[in-house]
């Protein structure tokens, strides 16, 4: 602590005249500022030499707590432990490189890896069917709570179930996506133990309930140890049950969320799966469960087979090596192949 409190802000390492960079000089008119828009006096930035500027900011960045240093155990998106030799396989070419529209024939290798994924996260979710539509954490909640909407929809109760239960617990995202998929937030207490207090869950949930968002383990770092009960108290209510994968890491491979009774499940693959955010990645992508890769509600691409015949129709004399029939599941077409969160349901 004394090191960090010994350390001058950077403007008091400031010396007038000093410089980290020259700029060439042109021989060019001065440009003219229109007076409405020109500063009154010049901005005041610190002035020092290039040494003096990279010694502050390494000294500043050995002050920072991070996976090479210390332990996070929580949900945090940028403190998970990703293995250096994951980072330089996530950058292989045939990854960072791959463009989003690639011929789905000319990238079967990726494909394949998709639908491998696919289910493989199907078996240690619990759940039936994975699809990597969404491009985001946040984007596979409202994916989540938008196949609830057309679970309820598709039975004629979807104008009378409007709620969403979030605990006080929950990850901070939880309450936007509420809102943006269009239901109410209804927030439930946790006991003195940091589960959710049953008896005021048993008073919220009712024939107005769509579903329950739970981070388990939670925010805490706590497992919900009535995480049966509260399923039951869910499905008695014809409600649904969704699970945030923020804190999976703590208990993949011991404890599956459709085992407990979950219907609904992102993952966040760049916390739990050690996929690292690389820049060929643009938002990580996310993966959504849901009960079947045929039914109406679950997001999808067209099938590689389908853009395969398309491009071939309209692309007369070049020829096609292969064939993508076999990893033609239309949620193994994410443009996305680096994805950092998914996403699962039954319905």
């Amino acid at each position: 602590m004394s090191e960090w409190r010994e350390l001058p802000l950077i403007f008091e390492r400031s010396k007038p005249g000093r410089s980290a960079c020259s700029l060439p000089r042109y021989e060019l008119p001065k440009a003219e500022v229109p007076a409405a828009l020109a500063r009154a006096e010049s901005p005041r930035l610190p002035e020092l030499a290039e040494p003096d500027l990279a010694r502050h900011f390494s000294a500043l960045a050995e002050r920072n707590f991070g996976v090479d240093s210390g332990f996070y155990p929580l949900g945090s998106c940028t403190m998970k432990y990703n293995p250096r030799l994951n980072e330089r396989l996530a950058a292989l070419p045939g990854f960072a490189d791959l463009h989003p529209h690639q011929l789905p024939e000319d990238a079967q290798g990726a494909l394949e890896l998709c639908f491998q994924l696919q289910q493989a996260l199907a078996e240690i979710s619990g759940l039936d069917a994975v699809t990597l539509q969404p491009a985001a954490g946040s984007q596979g909640e409202l994916t989540g709570l938008m196949l609830v909407r057309a679970y309820f929809q598709d039975r004629g109760e979807l104008e009378q179930r409007r709620k969403v239960v979030v605990p006080d617990t929950a990850h901070g995202t939880n309450p936007a996506s509420v809102t943006m998929a269009g239901f109410e937030l209804q927030p439930v207490k946790t006991d003195a133990r940091g589960n959710l207090d049953l008896d005021d869950l048993r008073r919220v949930v009712g024939p107005d309930t769509a579903a329950l968002m739970l981070t388990n383990p939670s925010t805490l770092g706590l497992f919900e140890e009535g995480i049966v009960e509260v399923a039951s108290i869910f499905h008695d209510a014809g409600a649904l049950l969704y699970y945030d994968g923020a804190n999976l890491n703590a208990v993949c491979g011991i404890s599956r969320p459709g085992d407990t009774g979950f219907d609904v499940v992102h993952f966040n693959l760049h916390k739990t799966f050690s996929r690292p955010r690389t820049a060929a990645a643009a938002p990580a992508p996310a993966r959504w469960r849901c009960a079947a890769s045929s039914s109406p509600s679950c997001p999808r691409r067209e099938s590689c087979a389908k853009r395969t015949a398309r491009s071939r129709s309209t692309q007369s004399g070049r020829s096609r090596s292969g064939e993508c029939a076999a990893f033609s599941a239309p949620s193994a077409c994410s443009s996305r192949l680096t994805p950092s969160s998914a996403s699962t349901a039954r319905l």
